[in-house]
């Protein structure tokens, strides 16, 4: 599963549009959630949306940004005149936005740097505190969690500490006497059937539309309608064929304050034009544990493995290549990697992880001839460097694969050590780094 973070207007606007589907329904949401981006004509909304200048408004980023009430950045009650000062005013220049406070509200971390870009606006919900309750529903081993609690809102605290759950395994749906019973102890009596209804509905919501993670806080539950203020998601971005569809227009946007590097654009680039999967995330460019992996799921392992030795310091780049890519598509993903991995020499050396599972279906001979073009024509940076390379794979025509390899290691001059599948996935990670430090 690949969990990827959505913005806030997109996952309201997928509820506006299908809760009520999934109600039978009884419960609605209406779509009054406008996205603010750079190329938004702000003055062009109020003809597209009349109820712009008719209600009070509420203005927040839509950045992936946690504790924006404590950022101070919330405008509410705002008309739409104020709306774009505001928006204007927060746009000038990059700020920092802190992820950490003490009890007297003051930041206790170092923050994140970066650009407010894109905001949401949406009509305000008069409400009292005590309406406010706390939703989120999260993907786990054996299926799924429900966490609820009947207070919400900025203040909510140590949420997993306080919540009741309700686990709910894999392929199976809670009614709502369950929800009500297990969730809603501290729910007014007049609001407790009604509250469950709600969490119902949203489970199957969030289940056959693929999501990961589900998070509303709060939401505010009146005596006439249950409303979503806050929303935080993320999607199982693999399901797109099959759930694609019903999401609509969405964008997986890159966290508040962390753009894209060349390299990590060129990359996503690539992968927007093959039907292939190719990612690249550089954590580190001055790592010593570089890592070419085949698979979404190998990817995960990888890293929690290198991290669990102890070198997550030194974890220099998080990725994958999957689905089988062409030659020349594995060619530029491997250079990718390897022109980062030689800028800078360590006096310790480097590593490079080549691995993966048992593949279904990639040519593994054929997506290796792309890596080995890459090794032969970075040979010299790879020597000077101190590059060592380890390789794992198995699956169609593996075989051929790591011969090749195995003869691109002895005219390389580069250590490389290559193993099958008789070898466990991450035995070459603990071979590589034991006494690497």
């Amino acid at each position: 599963m690949a969990q990827k973070a959505i913005r806030e207007a997109d996952g309201k606007r997928m509820m506006a549009r299908l809760l009520k589907e999934y109600s039978g329904g009884k419960f609605s949401v209406e779509d009054k959630y406008i996205t603010v981006g750079p190329d938004t004509d702000m003055a062009k909304l109020p003809n597209q949306y009349k109820w712009l200048t008719k209600e009070k408004l509420v203005v927040k980023p839509d950045q992936l940004i946690k504790r924006r009430g404590k950022n101070n950045l919330i405008l509410v009650g705002a008309n739409f005149e104020q709306a774009k000062k505001w928006i204007k005013e927060k746009s000038k220049g990059p700020i920092t936005i802190y992820g950490k406070f003490d009890a007297k509200g003051k930041p206790t971390d170092k923050g994140t740097f970066g650009q407010l870009t894109h905001f949401i606006i949406e009509p305000m919900v008069p409400h009292k505190d005590s309406d406010e309750c706390y939703v989120a529903i999260m993907s786990t081993i054996s299926g799924d969690t429900i966490l609820f609690y009947h207070q919400g809102g900025v203040n909510v605290g140590d949420i997993d500490a306080k919540a009741s759950r309700l686990e709910i395994p894999v392929g199976t749906f809670p009614s709502v006497a369950e929800i009500e019973k297990k969730l809603m102890g501290k729910v007014p009596a007049d609001r407790k059937k009604r509250v469950a209804g709600f969490v119902e509905a949203l489970f199957k919501f969030y289940a056959d539309l693929n999501f990961a993670y589900l998070e509303i806080n709060p939401i505010v539950v009146t005596k006439d309608s249950v409303m979503p203020l806050d929303l935080a998601a993320k999607l199982d971005s693999t399901a797109d064929f099959e759930s694609g569809r019903k999401w609509g227009p969405i964008e997986f946007p890159s966290p508040f304050g962390r753009n894209p590097s060349k390299e990590e654009a060129y990359i996503e680039d690539l992968d927007s034009k093959t039907g292939s999967s190719l990612k690249l995330t550089v954590l580190n460019p001055e790592g010593r544990v570089w890592t070419m992996v085949a698979g979404g799921g190998a990817s995960v392992i990888f890293a929690d493995t290198i991290t669990d030795l102890g070198f997550m310091s030194e974890m220099a780049n998080y990725g994958e290549y999957s689905g089988d890519p062409n030659e020349e598509f594995t060619y530029k993903y491997a250079k990718t990697i390897l022109d980062l991995m030689t800028r800078k020499k360590n006096p310790k050396g480097k590593f490079l992880l080549i691995g993966g599972g048992i593949a279904n279906f990639t040519d593994v001979a054929k997506t290796f001839k792309g890596i080995i073009r890459a090794l032969e024509e970075y040979q010299k940076k790879l020597v000077e460097n101190k590059i060592k390379i380890y390789v794992r794979r198995g699956g169609p025509n593996f075989q051929e694969g790591l011969k090749n390899m195995r003869k691109v290691g002895e005219s390389l001059g580069v250590p490389i050590e290559v193993y099958g599948p008789e070898t466990h996935m991450t035995k070459i990670v603990s071979m590589a780094l034991k006494g690497g430090k």
